[in-house]
């Protein structure tokens, strides 16, 4: 099989639409597919654009179909949570709806109110896309492959044999200080290290930031200027801040099957990272391309003449 991998869409439907087209599918029945192709979702699929339906109306179809695979964003696990009550704290629900968390998910709650019909049932379908896909040839994730903290989830029995978090599990893993809280976080998100005392920082959002998101693949990193996946200007302008020894960056191996993933909203030309490591968020959601992998499955190397976007 081969396997055409697609990046954070957030509500691009127009763009998704172009990619599709770009990659040779083409709508059968109402569903976007091609022969001896299966796409694969990174996750993200919701929040920021401007066509939250637009956008479901075509992965959905072709996942249930199983013209394509794809696995959870942080933005699907945040839905799932924004929408789920808490049973512990009645009148309240696993994510807060308090003005921050909402202003990051108005985009869809303008397509999908809060408690509607549609909207429930469609937070029941996210919660059976997997955490992660292990396939014959390659592996996904939406931001971070921990190979030790997916066996411990698994040894645990947090997931389903789909590899999703199982249904029990949402309120542990959407409280803060929990150990599943801390192992959806990095599968979700990614690794971070602390900012040395008096060093901060904006995101993307405004929100004020006091930890870096790394570059969890690369072993070789020493400091904090080099693993940081952002450009901080307080760091960079910081003397060079050496990485303990107990955060060292332990790498991604460069004989494991080659990783894809989402999250990080690189800029720039499409490339990999490494010959099995590649980043597919090429910042869609602030009017970057949508970026996709044509991955043979008789490849050995991610290779950078087989990236395709919507442009």
């Amino acid at each position: 099989m081969n396997y055409d991998i697609i990046g954070d869409i957030h509500g691009n439907a127009d763009k998704l639409v172009q990619l599709l087209e770009n990659l040779g599918y083409q709508q059968t029945n109402g569903i976007y597919q091609q022969e001896g192709h299966q796409a694969i979702f990174v996750g993200d699929f919701i929040d920021r654009g401007t066509s939250q339906k637009g956008v479901i109306n075509i992965v959905r179809p072709m996942i249930d179909s199983k013209k394509a695979l794809a696995v959870m964003g942080n933005h699907e696990f945040n839905a799932i949570c924004y929408h789920t009550a808490n049973t512990e704290k009645p009148g309240e629900y696993l994510r807060s709806h308090k003005e921050k968390n909402t202003e990051q998910h108005q985009a869809f709650l303008n397509e999908y109110p809060l408690a509607s019909i549609e909207t429930n049932e469609l937070i029941e379908w996210f919660k059976t896309i997997p955490l992660f896909l292990e396939l014959d040839t390659l592996r996904v994730v939406h931001a971070c492959w921990d190979q030790n903290l997916i066996n411990d989830l698994k040894l645990n029995n947090r997931l389903t044999k789909a590899n999703c978090l199982a249904n029990d599990y949402y309120l542990e893993a959407s409280t803060k200080g929990s150990q599943l809280y801390q192992d959806i976080e990095v599968i979700l998100k990614g690794r971070e290290l602390e900012l040395p005392e008096g060093m901060s920082f904006k995101d993307k959002d405004g929100n004020e930031r006091h930890e870096i998101r790394i570059k969890w693949w690369d072993e070789s990193l020493e400091t904090y200027q080099q693993a940081s996946v952002l450009e901080v200007d307080s760091l960079n302008n910081a003397p060079a801040i050496h990485i303990d020894q107990v955060n060292k960056i332990t790498g991604y191996p460069k004989d494991d099957k080659p990783i894809f993933f989402g999250h990080y909203w690189f800029k720039g030309t499409p490339e990999r990272i490494r010959e099995n490591v590649a980043c597919l968020d090429y910042s869609v959601g602030y009017g970057g391309p949508l970026v996709a992998y044509r991955w043979d499955d008789a490849a050995q190397n991610i290779c950078n003449k087989s990236f395709v976007t919507h442009e």
